[in-house]
């Protein structure tokens, strides 16, 4: 851990008295200089206005035993920043997967009360196909995520972490100050330790970037009310894969056949997945019968099962 961190956690959890400069004093003659190396730091090029942008990245917190099945999981941080306020937020997760990825999303966007207008996330395949660095493929989930939040995805260039040095610099920070020493009972009581932590630790931090002052103070005063507005109907969270249409005229979706229109025989078409549908589209259009207009087409299954299908 840094010093910096040492000092907040032992005067904030364990009432220390003494000041960081003592602090500094006393691990400059008792630690050897090996264990006093300087943290990587990553330069930051370019000021941000705020609301303009979000920065967002994964990082390994370290391993963790559920003390309820006595498994070991490794923990991802899903991170996002404000490059004009530097306020953060970490959301825990088991599972790099598109569903983790989205339900992080929704969750910073209700944290932070807002959507910037541009996301600048790395190249993960939850959330690009295929980087490019003028015209980059995103996936359809995160896609669909974009469009209903009304915000610009623009990634980040491969290997190029100054691209969003906002979101990189802190990773360190967030190991040392919310992880590291740290015990929790569940997932659950992880993800609302760990907004405590946004809020009352690394939101009241002294930020050098911003002349000291803190993070949340800065969001409160100067970037909060640059956010756009939340849009009033819930995200739905949903699961994009790929299914071939075979020669029975169906596709196979989570092991259930579904029936599809005979013209997309042999195709391979985009599933998208919820809890309570299931739609085919083939290049960008609804696989409904007759006029590709109609959209009062249900997809049902070709046997009954257990999981509800409707429209």
């Amino acid at each position: 851990m840094t010093v910096t961190t040492i000092h907040q956690r032992l005067r904030d959890e364990e009432g220390l008295a003494v000041s960081i400069a003592s602090m500094r004093r006393y691990v400059h003659a008792n630690l050897p200089e090996e264990a006093r190396a300087s943290q990587v730091r990553v330069l930051r090029l370019r000021e941000v206005e705020p609301g303009a942008e979000v920065q967002i990245d994964y990082g390994q917190l370290g391993r963790w035993t559920d003390p309820r099945s006595g498994r070991r999981h490794t923990v991802q941080a899903f991170v996002m920043v404000l490059p004009a306020s530097r306020h953060m937020f970490v959301y825990p997760v088991l599972k790099m997967d598109q569903q983790a990825w989205s339900s992080a999303h929704v969750a910073a966007f209700a944290f932070f009360g807002g959507c910037p207008a541009r996301l600048v996330p790395d190249n993960l395949k939850t959330g690009v196909d295929r980087p490019d660095l003028y015209d980059p493929k995103i996936n359809c989930a995160h896609a669909e995520l974009a469009a209903h939040y009304g915000v610009l995805v623009d990634p980040a260039r491969s290997r190029k972490p100054r691209d969003k040095a906002s979101v990189e610099r802190p990773m360190p920070y967030i190991r040392d100050s919310f992880w590291r020493g740290r015990s929790f009972a569940s997932l659950e009581e992880m993800r609302e330790q760990a907004v405590r932590w946004c809020l009352e630790v690394a939101g009241t931090r002294a930020c050098r970037p911003l002349a000291d002052a803190a993070p949340l103070v800065v969001f409160n005063a100067v970037e909060a009310g640059q956010l756009q507005a939340l849009p009033q109907a819930p995200f739905v969270l949903s699961r994009w894969s790929r299914a071939k249409v075979g020669p029975d005229i169906h596709a196979r979706v989570d092991k259930v056949l579904y029936s599809i229109p005979w013209r997309y025989l042999g195709r391979q078409l985009n599933v998208r997945s919820t809890a309570t549908m299931v739609q085919f589209f083939c290049g960008g259009e609804w696989c409904a019968p007759g006029s590709v207009e109609s959209r009062s087409w249900i997809v049902m299954p070709r046997w009954v099962c257990s999981r509800t299908v409707s429209g």
